[in-house]
């Protein structure tokens, strides 16, 4: 996977007055952990991590995060460790990162995507399920796929594809328990309207009695 160049400085200013302040100028607050050293508070620039996040590799993107004004010279390796999202706007509240070595395998969840339309779906009239959406795997940063594809076409009403039947690269282990269903086309269900005869109901006549 290649890696995205992105700028970012070194975060002074802490409370919720000063980062509101920073959102205000269109930053976001973050922070860069990596094992055996203290955070690093950072800020970066809303429309640049947004345009990162949007892309094809989303966020298991590898980014090549330079900060400025920061003693280390070099930059840094990171990906993305945690999102917040404002609850209705959606924009980003705040970004953690995760510096990374990139000769040391790390854990990362990445997406699979079904290419084609399966057959059972097109000529049978079946549905289509797909249960399973993120697949754990182990890697090195640059062995890092966008995502995984795995071919429906050829799936028919009754048949499925398991973790098991991935075919990946030998750079690549995965950690998801194999036999896990990724894709299968049902018979599509159908609603029953159960139709009950209408029971005559007891009326009771009060009369009244004669003297």
């Amino acid at each position: 996977m290649e890696q995205i160049e992105l700028k970012a400085s070194l975060r002074e200013g802490k409370g919720k007055q000063a980062v509101r302040k920073l959102r205000a100028q269109g930053l976001v607050p973050g922070v860069v952990y990596h094992r055996g050293e203290e955070p690093v508070s950072i800020t970066v620039v809303d429309k640049d991590i947004s345009k990162i996040i949007h892309s094809e590799g989303g966020e298991n993107i590898l980014i090549n995060l330079t900060i400025d004004k920061e003693k280390k010279a070099k930059s840094r390796a990171v990906i993305i460790k945690e999102l917040q999202h404002h609850p209705v706007k959606r924009s980003i509240l705040h970004i953690d990162f995760n510096e990374i070595s990139m000769t040391e395998k790390i854990t990362i969840e990445v997406e699979v995507v079904g290419q084609g339309e399966s057959v059972g779906v097109k000529q049978e009239g079946g549905v289509l399920d797909h249960p399973l959406r993120q697949l754990k795997i182990q890697c090195l940063p640059v062995d890092i796929p966008k995502h995984i594809d795995v071919d429906i076409s050829g799936l028919k009403i009754g048949q499925s594809i398991h973790v098991k039947d991935l075919v990946l690269s030998d750079k690549i282990k995965v950690l998801t328990d194999l036999e896990l269903v990724l894709f299968a086309v049902k018979m599509p269900i159908e609603e029953k309207v159960e139709e009950t005869a209408a029971e005559p109901q007891e009326v009771e006549v009060m009369r009244e009695k004669k003297e």
